[in-house]
């Protein structure tokens, strides 16, 4: 199963959460950020439907495959 943990970080003048490199919007003060934080985990580990997902890869290659509703990651928040 795929772990995926929120971190709290200082950043562009207030304090955001950061998952795998990316960065949310800001936020004024780093309470408001963890809140945001434990939202977002909370609301990825929620199952829905079984869908169908088109991507494309690095280099160019469009790819297609079934991304399972039920299959959720463990989340985390640090900070």
């Amino acid at each position: 199963m795929t772990h995926v943990t929120y971190k709290i970080v200082e950043h562009d003048g207030g304090w955001a959460y950061t998952v795998n490199g990316v960065f949310s919007e800001p936020f004024p003060n780093r309470a408001t950020a963890l809140a945001a934080a434990r939202r977002a985990a909370t609301e990825q580990r929620v199952p829905g439907r079984t869908e169908v997902i088109e991507y494309e890869t690095a280099d160019g290659r469009w790819l297609s495959e079934t991304a399972a509703g039920n299959d959720r990651p463990e989340t985390d928040v640090e900070g």
